[in-house]
């Protein structure tokens, strides 16, 4: 089972994020959430445990399609789908930022991933000529052999 360092099952904050995502459609949405929204949780779900909601939080809070929608926001909302303040530009910054670098690593890994099949390609390829011409060899030596 995949854990994460302080022992705290993935699976539980994955759990945890699908009842969130059919209670509340700001989880559903990925649309930014106001600050403090764990107490909000914890007001509507009091038996969630708080590490594992954080992990959770943490979790859906890094991921891509939030970050989307946090880069072009003006507004967060609390759990009813209620604008709660206006986002930061600091916040907004962040997002951008961060989605850039996972674009720039996704191409890296994509290159790398293309260099690395060219390479076994023309391995291949290799591999290939030289039974040919082992053959070809092997079928001269026949024909003098004789």
């Amino acid at each position: 089972m995949q854990t994460t360092s302080k022992s705290i099952p993935v699976s539980a904050a994955q759990a945890l994020l699908k009842t969130l995502k059919e209670a509340f459609p700001v989880f559903l949405n990925s649309e930014p959430l106001s600050i403090g929204i764990d107490k909000q949780i914890i007001a509507k779900l009091p038996d969630v445990d708080r590490k594992v909601l954080r992990m959770t939080l943490a979790y859906h809070t890094k991921s891509t399609r939030y970050l989307q929608k946090l880069a072009k926001a003006e507004t967060r909302f609390d759990l009813e789908g209620n604008p709660t303040d206006a986002l930061n530009d600091t916040h907004r910054a962040y997002a951008v930022t961060m989605l850039k670098e996972r674009a720039q690593k996704n191409t890296a890994r994509i290159k790398e991933q293309a260099a690395f099949e060219r390479q076994k390609k023309a391995e291949a390829e290799e591999a290939e000529n030289a039974k040919k011409r082992a053959e070809k060899l092997n079928q001269l030596a026949m024909k003098f052999a004789k």
